[in-house]
């Protein structure tokens, strides 16, 4: 039962950053959670006391200046530290949000586009950009796990990914393979993960998404479209309009939940247009 008093302060937050890590959230989480609590600080007042009419007013606020997308992922993380924090009661619901039925077509990559862009990095000498790209795109993988894709996964042409308590098989194709193998060779790498820094630490998706933008103007492709996870994205699409298959497509990206994966079978508008006046539905057009 909550009988005591919330009251916001730095060591709290400091407190709520450590469990995260004791959780094991991924880095990008536990930065995003702990920017969105100092926002909420921010507002309520650092050595306030928090009331659930607090939170309640926080939402209306976040709800003015930002979309429901945006104000429910910072509600999550306010979510998160108040049950943290043993207020249960204190949480709120998100935003509801209409489902979209169709994708933005000025956001998406595509395979051409995609193409340029590793043909740019490959001009300009950058073959270590240039292979993250094509193995990201080839399998599906987040840039998180690109640690996993080791000298070793080669020759079995799979990379087992192990994460937060879950693993799962990625499949390497062949000729990613043979890229990956000359790319070891000529850079003297003999055992491990085949994408680290100098120190040996997994490299940063800050660094990559600066290098792929840094592309852009050359390759000819908008640079709202050029960022790492986008290439997890055309994978996705691409395989789903093969396949058909939503199920083995969650299991291939490592989605616990199948619905997250839907997004992914997303048609453009341009699309759905195209195939809603195939119907041929209005009596004019049958004459």
């Amino acid at each position: 039962m909550e009988t005591k008093e919330l009251v916001l302060s730095k060591t709290l937050v400091k407190q709520f950053e450590e469990n995260l890590r004791e959780e094991e959230k991924s880095k990008a989480t536990i930065e995003k959670y702990v920017r969105d609590l100092n926002h909420f600080m921010g507002f309520a007042g650092e050595g306030k006391i928090v009331t659930k009419e607090t939170v309640i007013s926080y939402k209306q606020h976040v709800a003015k200046d930002h979309a429901v997308s945006s104000s429910n992922s910072m509600l999550a993380a306010l979510n998160c530290f108040l049950r943290f924090a043993g207020f249960h009661s204190y949480t709120v619901r998100a935003f509801r949000m209409q489902k979209a039925i169709f994708r933005s077509k000025e956001q998406e990559l595509s395979k051409e586009e995609y193409f340029r862009l590793v043909e740019t990095a490959r001009r300009r000498g950058d073959h270590r950009l240039c292979m993250v790209m094509q193995t990201i795109c080839a399998t599906g993988i987040r840039i998180s796990e690109l640690r996993f894709i080791t000298v070793e996964s080669l020759l079995a042409r799979r990379a087992v990914v192990s994460l937060k308590g879950k693993s799962r098989v990625v499949i390497l194709p062949v000729g990613l393979c043979r890229e990956l193998e000359s790319y070891v060779q000529e850079n003297g790498i003999h055992s491990g993960s085949i994408f680290v820094t100098r120190t040996g630490r997994p490299i940063d998706r800050t660094n990559v998404l600066h290098s792929m933008k840094a592309l852009c103007e050359e390759a000819n492709v908008e640079r709202g479209k050029a960022f790492p996870h986008n290439l997890r994205h055309l994978f996705a699409v691409t395989y789903y309009n093969a396949e058909k298959d939503v199920c083995h497509l969650a299991d291939l990206l490592g989605h616990s939940n199948v619905n997250t994966t839907r997004v992914y079978t997303l048609m453009s508008c341009e699309t759905l247009e195209k195939q809603v006046e195939e119907l041929v539905l209005v009596l004019g057009e049958c004459q």
